[in-house]
Formats: C-alpha cells, sequence, structure tokens
C-alpha cells in the first residue's frame, strides 16, 4: 500500500522576519491561498489516502501542524526530538509505518515545494510506485530538468534508458553536490544532469535495509525506538535515541551507495520556493516587475518584493530590486540579490540572544 513522508522539519531563515521558530516556511502562506504544507497534503488526494500520511517535523511543530491540517489522524503527526537531517527522519518514518504494513510503499517529500500541475504530479508519483511493485529493490527519485545553471541544487547524472519504462527513466550514473556556477553550467550543457528535487519512491523495508547497510549505528538507534514503539517507554526510549544519532542526509547515506537506483525525468513544474525571489517568480508583479503582497504605494519602485499586511501601510520611494518585509515586531528591507545574508541576521540574533525575534 501506498503511504506518504512529508518531511516539515526545516527552518526557512531565509524567509525571516516572516518565517520565525514557531512559525517556519512550511507553515506560511506564500503562494497561492494555502500554507506550503497544506498544499503538499492535497496535492496527495486521490493518491494517499489521509490515514496513511504520515508528517514528520520538529516535536515543538507538532500543536502548529495538527491546527493547519485538522483531517489528518493524531498518529499522522510525529515530532522528532531534534533537528537530525533527512536520513533519520526517513528511517523513523519507515519504522513506524512498517509497524503497521510490513510491505509498504512510501512516497518521501518535502513540505515546501511548488509543484505543478496537479494531474501530472499525480500520474508521476503513480507511476514511480509501479517500478517499485515491479521491482522491490528499487530506489526512485525524481529529477528535474534545469532551466538554470544553480548552484543552490544537488544535481543527478543519469545513466542508461531503463528497459520497458513508459516514461523517461534512467539508472543514476551519480549524484553531485551544489556546484559553482561553471560547473552547474557543464552539466546543462551536457545534456545528462538533472535538479535534484528531493522527493523518493521506495519500498519501506528496501529503505531500512539501506540504512542497516551503509549507517548501521544510525539503524540501531532506529531499531531500539522501533521495539519501543506501543510500549509506555517509548517517548523516554525516542528521545534519548534519536537525540544519540549523528545526523546525515539521505543522499549521503544511503543515495550515493546503493544500487538499484532510478531517476524518473520529472514531467511537472517544481520550485523550491528557496527564497523570497522565487515568491515573486511564483506570484508574478505589477508592470513595474513588483511583488506585492498588503498594502503598499510606490513611487519610482521597480523590481521590489513588499509583503505587509492591510493593516500596515508600506510607502516605497526610488526603490530598486530589494525586499521589504514587515511584521509586528521585526521589519526587513534588502537588495533582493542577497538574501543569502539573511540567514547571517538569524545568526547574530541567535549570538545576541534576541530571542523574541528568532
Amino acid at each position: 500500500m501506498l503511504h506518504a513522508v512529508i518531511m516539515a522539519g526545516g527552518l526557512g531563515t531565509r524567509f525571516w522576519p516572516l518565517s520565525r521558530a514557531a512559525l517556519p516556511k512550511q507553515l506560511l502562506t506564500l503562494v497561492g491561498d494555502e500554507s506550503m504544507i497544506q498544499a503538499t497534503v492535497s496535492r496527495l488526494s486521490g493518491v494517499v489516502a489521509p490515514e496513511h500520511v504520515l508528517i514528520v517535523t520538529n516535536a515543538r511543530l507538532v500543536d502548529a501542524v495538527a491546527a493547519q491540517l485538522p483531517n489528518l489522524p493524531e498518529s499522522g503527526i510525529l515530532g522528532e526530538p531534534c533537528k537530525r537531517d533527512t536520513a533519520p527522519c526517513i528511517g523513523l518514518a519507515a519504522i513506524q509505518i512498517s509497524q503497521h504494513d510490513a510491505d509498504a510503499t512510501m512516497v518521501v517529500m518535502p513540505s515546501d515545494h511548488v509543484i505543478r500541475p496537479l494531474g501530472d504530479f499525480q500520474r508521476a508519483i503513480q507511476y514511480a510506485a509501479e517500478l517499485v511493485e515491479q521491482n522491490s529493490e528499487r530506489l526512485v527519485t525524481f529529477g528535474i530538468r534545469p532551466s538554470y545553471p544553480a548552484e543552490s541544487f544537488g544535481y543527478i547524472e543519469r545513466g542508461k534508458p531503463l528497459d520497458d519504462s513508459t516514461a523517461p527513466t534512467f539508472t543514476v550514473r551519480q549524484f553531485r553536490e551544489k556546484p559553482r556556477g561553471e560547473v552547474a553550467q557543464q552539466y546543462i550543457e551536457s545534456g545528462r544532469f538533472y535538479w535534484n528535487s528531493g522527493i523518493f519512491v521506495w519500498k519501506a523495508a528496501k529503505i531500512m535495509r539501506e540504512l542497516s547497510q551503509h549507517e548501521p549505528q544510525m539503524f540501531d538507534h532506529l531499531q531500539r525506538i522501533a521495539a519501543a514503539i506501543g510500549t509506555c517507554d517509548y517517548p523516554r526510549v525516542l528521545e534519548s535515541e534519536f537525540r544519540a544519532i549523528r545526523g546525515t542526509s539521505i543522499d549521503y547515506a544511503v543515495m550515493e551507495h546503493a544500487d538499484e537506483v532510478v531517476v524518473v525525468e520529472a514531467p511537472f513544474e517544481w520550485d523550491d520556493v528557496g527564497s523570497w525571489q522565487a515568491v515573486a517568480r511564483l506570484n508574478g508583479g505589477d508592470e513595474a516587475g513588483n511583488t506585492v503582497v498588503g498594502r503598499h504605494i510606490g513611487f519610482n519602485t521597480e523590481g521590489t518584493i513588499v509583503r505587509t499586511d492591510d493593516n500596515h501601510l508600506v510607502v516605497t520611494l526610488g526603490m530598486r530590486d530589494c525586499v521589504v518585509v514587515h511584521t509586528p515586531n521585526a521589519t526587513l528591507v534588502a537588495n533582493k540579490h542577497d538574501e543569502e545574508s539573511v540567514r547571517q541576521v538569524v545568526q547574530r540574533l541567535e549570538e545576541k540572544k534576541w530571542t523574541g525575534f528568532l
């Protein structure tokens, strides 16, 4: 049976001050009328039954996630005691799912992507699940055909076409980490590389076998958690064993080492919404190239992103290529081409222990 695991533990620091520790990016409405996590769950409707959707998030966000997803059962939200990257997150989800469905197929995805159109995405997931049912040893991932030499994405180099595939599907030659611009340009020119979407389909039992082989210490901790499920000791064991895990990504832990890895060329549009510029790109702008949410008046303002609300007026004069984000207790004004520096703002706030602004 097909189960969905939605990873929702990220911080989204590049969206500060709108994104905060208690309200990170995945809980914000940045594109459309739903929050990122609500849109991710909605995208699975008709493909995965609601009782087979599992959200894995930070323990302190469980209540906030539950409030946004009232139709999800309580058992559908799993709180991690601490952040340990994607491999432990996926392993924890796999042991939970396997307790109820030993032959489960998992589709794993982040909670903060924009994917369109819906039909193409759902058909692609069903196709990937069929590939796994045909061969339970397969690990399937989705590659996005790159449209520019991005330095912020990982890349997948494809190998030979998969025999008898009904959609563009290839063996994986190798995974590449975020490259420099000139290297990314070479990837694009070769025609063999995809952006790594971070969306996977596999058997729960298969991914656990891979973790036991390549990350035996992590697997041991997960096994001790699995043994405690359903007992009164479970909260204590989850807390102590999960904290003891050395965090690493699923790409490092498994995908770069495993056999039977295939990549499906995604037929859908994809954006990881990694910055305010992505929000502007997805929402569009006015005749001056400004993207505005909230009450704003602009004079001689071009290419600027403004985020406020209807109760607070933002006025911009003579501004070009800026980001202005107003919240009740903090306001950001920045060059939109220097958004990576927002992470430094969050670090400085942590250093100063100004926790009220985090």
